[in-house]
This record gives structure tokens, C-alpha cells and sequence, in this order.
């Protein structure tokens, strides 16, 4: 039997993207999970604040909740934000109903804008939302294995083999980022929704006491 040996790293960082990707699973349970060991060890390494933090779950939270009051299983809609800037990645029937799914978004406390790439199109099937989170993972572990910025500070969005990109960035990060990412397999395209920031910021960022 073969045996993968992991570094600290890396070994890390996945187990931090796997408590991540449970968060979303977890909605229904948001005030909890919002104060829990996953959200906290996530909140360590992002340069966002705690507040914006738990303010960017719970945009999530209630948007997924309201588009899940008015469409039901009519669209699939994956619902990110980040520093309040909400990303709105699926499928919708029509284009009415894509504009009203943004303007729903839009509506939603502390959300400052709205990215909207619902795409018209029919539900996306299991296998391809299964390909998409293995591309997700995949991007992931090569920022790690990239070692040219911190994994942490990216997160990726995978749709239909399109990747977002998202972040509080330096454009030598983002650049890194984007091409790791436009050079893993299965990546058809890569869109950066990237919020920038210089160099001395991203330092003084990373030096912040953490709560």
C-alpha cells in the first residue's frame, strides 16, 4: 500500500477547505457554526476582519434562504460573499428570473454589491457539480503546493469549469493566483473578482492581532 505524506502546510490548509466546504452544508445551523472551531480557524488566516467575517456568513446565509423562499428548486444559485461583495454563480430559466435572483441579492442587509453570473441555462447535473468541486480542490491544492502566496487568502469558486477567484489581493497575488489556477485540468476559464490592496497593506493585514 502506497502512503502520502502530507506537509504541515498543506495538510493544514486542506483540513482548513474541508471545514469550509462543510459550512454551506451546515446553513440551517448558522449562528452556531458562525461561532464554532471551523469558522474560527478559518477567520485566523483571512485578512478580512471577525466581524466581516461572520457578516459575509450570515449575507450568505440569508440570501440562500430568501432565493430558497421564492424559486424553491426552480434554479440552482451558489450563493459567496466576500467583504460584503456577493457572488451569485448557477443556473436560472430565464433571464427574468436571473435579474430578480440579483435584485434579491441586492436586497439582503450589509451587502454593499452584487457580481451576478447566473448563467440562463438548465440545472446543472450531479456529476457536473461534482466535477466542479474537484476542480475547487484541485486549485486549492496547488496554491499550496505553489508556495508563491498564502493559499488562505484566496478563496475559489468553481462553476461549470469556470473558476472564480476572490480575495483581498496584491496584483503580484492575484497574478500568482490566476495562473495556477488557468493551468490545473479541467479549469475551462478563470474570472477574478478580486478586491486589490498594495503591498504595505496586505503586510499590515497579515500582521494583525488576531481575536
Amino acid at each position: 500500500m502506497t502512503m502520502i505524506h502530507l506537509s504541515d502546510t498543506r495538510r493544514k490548509f486542506l483540513l482548513g477547505t474541508a471545514a469550509a466546504a462543510l459550512l454551506p452544508a451546515l446553513q440551517g445551523c448558522f449562528p452556531m457554526v458562525a461561532g464554532g472551531t471551523a469558522a474560527s480557524a478559518l477567520m485566523f488566516a483571512d485578512r478580512r476582519t471577525s466581524g466581516i467575517f461572520v457578516e459575509d456568513e450570515g449575507i450568505e446565509w440569508r440570501t440562500r434562504s430568501r432565493l430558497r423562499e421564492r424559486f424553491g428548486s426552480g434554479v440552482n444559485v451558489s450563493v459567496t460573499s466576500f467583504n460584503r461583495n456577493v457572488l451569485l454563480t448557477g443556473q436560472a430559466p430565464d433571464e427574468a428570473t436571473r435579474s430578480e435572483i440579483g435584485r434579491i441579492a441586492a436586497g439582503v442587509d450589509n451587502v454593499q454589491g452584487v457580481i451576478n453570473e447566473v448563467e440562463v441555462a438548465g440545472i446543472s447535473s450531479l456529476s457536473s457539480r461534482s466535477n466542479d468541486a474537484l476542480i475547487t480542490s484541485q486549485v486549492k491544492a496547488r496554491f499550496v503546493d505553489a508556495r508563491s502566496f498564502s493559499a488562505h487568502h484566496v478563496k475559489v469558486v468553481t462553476e461549470s469549469g469556470t473558476v472564480f477567484l476572490l480575495g483581498l489581493v496584491t496584483r503580484r497575488e492575484a497574478d500568482a493566483a490566476t495562473e495556477v489556477a488557468r493551468n490545473t485540468s479541467g479549469v475551462q476559464k478563470v474570472v477574478r473578482v478580486f478586491e486589490y490592496i498594495s503591498d504595505e497593506e496586505a503586510a499590515r493585514l497579515d500582521r494583525r492581532p488576531r481575536a
